[in-house]
């Protein structure tokens, strides 16, 4: 029964959570709006920023596992303080690049940012009762809302702070002068969370082998829940950094532009997490996922068609050429912005959909497998910026971007789909093979 002082203390690991992730969330996709003004400076083609977006991406997936496992066994508090303190040195790093191999480098490192996820949604789950998770994870979530800071202020910080910095160059200028007020910001982060957090935190993982933590990731369960969050959230990661650049690239807008428009995108992708988890809460989380299936995969399909028209062959004698153009479409950046939204729409709701599920099937192993589906679904983020790129080099055309999530996002609905088939089909066998009632 959780107590006023428990509620307070749960309220508390929440609040200081959440800020801490949205800051997390805005150093590691820092390179989708510095990575503008670094392509130009070190001279970068497509695949070489898709890299460089994919590689911070990687290495704030491949930790989950082990981060939400280590949130079990030694506390939130203790751990989100290290990750956030530690993040700090190579944020100062990256303002100090002065080569394509270091930013790489340093780039890989800053990404243990994206590992904060894991901490949090293990922390939360431990705090607060079963009733209240879906709310409370998907109020944690929201941090997600972290990658439009750097849209935000990244460009006009650019703009703004001359490039020779300031005090003889110590704090440099340009976009250098992003990662290194990120590293101050950490380190007040870390010193706020350790003060002002619980100090008998909760660790529901304490004294329990790790073979015992790993038993869950056998269950195919696990696996799917991660198929799903590769969608919901993988995608979310690779377009909140591969948009600007879309913008620029294929409209021809102004970064700063550019940078505003993504922000429609991410901000229902972020804020509408904590209505997703009261959705998921009344209604069922697998109910809310067909929905966030059927809306993003709709918008998607129009996303993904090219510009073009539709060519007609018909005789002569009707048309000289024997060729009649007819239907031309041509998507401009408003449409292109309201079907974007519509997908961040899903993807804000789907998130907390994908993680309402678990610790509705595993109560006691929260770090082990979120850890896991943060993994797999953040490597998607490692994965899709890569995919865009080599698919725009093979093709030429900017729209195969969406293709790619388009065909994603219908294999994970036809399989959670397969799924529930077969629930009902266990759940009800006198009606097998039963298509019609006279």
């Amino acid at each position: 029964m959780h107590t006023e002082s428990d509620s307070r203390q749960s309220n508390m690991v929440l609040t200081m959570s959440t800020i801490a992730f949205t800051l997390m969330f805005a150093v590691w996709l820092m390179f989708g709006v510095l990575g503008i003004a670094i392509r130009k400076e070190f001279k970068l083609d497509e695949v070489e920023f898709g890299w460089l977006v994919a590689v911070a991406v990687l290495n704030g997936s491949i930790w989950r596992l082990l981060f939400g496992i280590w949130t079990d066994r030694f506390g939130g508090r203790l751990v989100m303080t290290l990750l956030v303190g530690a993040t700090a040195i190579p944020a100062f790093l990256v303002s100090h690049a002065r080569s394509f191999t270091e930013l790489m480098v340093y780039a890989f490192l800053v990404g243990m940012a994206g590992n904060a996820f894991s901490v949090g949604i293990a922390w939360n789950s431990a705090w607060f009762p079963r009733n209240r998770q879906g709310f409370a994870l998907g109020v944690f979530g929201a941090g997600n809302v972290g990658a439009s800071v750097t849209k935000f202020i990244g460009p006009w910080l650019i703009a703004l702070v001359p490039a020779a910095g300031f005090a003889g160059g110590l704090v440099p200028g340009g976009w250098r002068f992003v990662p290194t007020l990120y590293g101050v910001m950490l380190l007040v982060m870390a010193a706020a969370i350790w003060i002002c957090c619980p100090h008998n935190d909760h660790k529901p993982g304490l004294g329990r082998p790790m073979s015992d933590l790993l038993r869950p990731l056998r269950q195919i369960r696990v696996w799917r829940f991660s198929l799903y969050y590769v969608v919901v959230f993988g995608a979310y990661v690779a377009l909140a950094a591969w948009l600007p650049k879309y913008y620029v690239d294929v409209f021809g807008m102004k970064l700063q532009d550019a940078a505003l428009l993504t922000a429609l995108f991410i901000f229902p992708a972020s804020l509408l997490r904590p209505l997703g988890g009261w959705l998921s809460d009344k209604y069922g989380a697998r109910r809310v996922m067909y929905w966030v299936f059927g809306s993003m995969l709709a918008a998607l399909l129009v996303l993904s068609a090219p510009e073009g028209h539709i060519v007609l062959y018909v005789p002569k004698k009707i048309e000289d050429s024997g060729q009649i153009a007819t239907m031309r479409f041509v998507m401009g950046p408003w449409l292109f912005t309201a079907l974007v939204f519509i997908v961040g729409c899903g993807m804000g709701i789907g998130k907390a959909a994908v993680y309402k599920h678990i610790p509705e099937y595993f109560p006691k192993d929260v770090g082990a497998v979120g850890g896991l589906v943060g993994l797999l679904g953040a490597l998607g983020g490692f994965f899709l910026p890569l995919l865009f790129g080599y698919a725009l080099k093979l093709t030429g055309i900017p729209q195969t971007t969406f293709a790619v999530l388009f065909l994603v996002t219908l294999a994970s609905a036809v399989w959670m789909h397969l799924v529930v088939l077969k629930i009902l089909k266990l759940a009800t066998p006198h009606l097998d093979h039963v298509f019609e009632r006279h």
